[in-house]
């Protein structure tokens, strides 16, 4: 499923295949950075290009998704950015078909995921499905214009706990430049109840 995803804002795979006992697969190449990448340098992307960056995911999220897949490890780390500032989302090896609304996220009881951008229901429940992925996409957003994710802990365990029982804050909390329409989209997009 996965190497038939194509869309200008996923990352392509060109071949795949096995030798020997290996299994292989070429993806294409992306000259540029990852949203991790400018973060650490940069600190906060400029709000207008941050909502570009999210645009630009939620379509490649919404295409595939309607192939029936699911990210379920959106992060700054995975959404590369080339040298012409077109999104590629990258790294869809968490992926998973979109089998029922209860699609699981724990295998042997682990999480699957980035603790940081995790949905609720996916920490609470298992449950991963496109949704979480806009939960993800736009605790992304949050990082990207406030400098720092909403929740923060000494432990994983801590910070999956805030998902599941803590509301995202709206960013101008932080950045009271921030205006009430991003805060408005924050909070709709995380909300507990997917």
């Amino acid at each position: 499923v996965l190497a038939n995803l194509n869309h200008h804002n996923v990352v392509g795979v060109i071949d795949k295949g096995k030798e020997g006992e290996t299994y292989f697969i070429v993806m294409e190449y992306v000259e540029g950075e990852t949203l991790k990448d400018v973060l650490a340098r940069d600190l906060i992307v400029p709000q207008k290009r941050a909502l570009d960056i999210l645009t630009q995911t939620l379509n490649g999220l919404a295409y595939a998704h309607g192939t029936g897949v699911v990210h379920r490890d959106i992060k700054p780390g995975n959404i590369m950015l080339n040298s012409e500032g077109v999104v590629k989302i990258a790294d869809f090896g968490l992926a998973r078909a979109i089998v029922t609304s209860e699609t699981t996220g724990l295998t042997q009881g682990l999480l699957i995921g980035t603790v940081a951008y995790l949905a609720p229901e996916q920490v609470e429940r298992g449950v991963a499905d496109a949704r979480t992925d806009v939960y993800s996409a736009c605790i992304v957003l949050y990082e990207s214009i406030v400098g720092q994710t909403p929740f923060t802990g000494e432990t994983p365990m801590s910070v999956a706990y805030q998902h599941v029982h803590a509301h995202v804050p709206a960013p101008s909390a932080i950045r009271p430049e921030i205006p009430h329409q991003v805060d408005e989209l924050v909070l709709t997009a995380t909300k507990q109840d997917p």
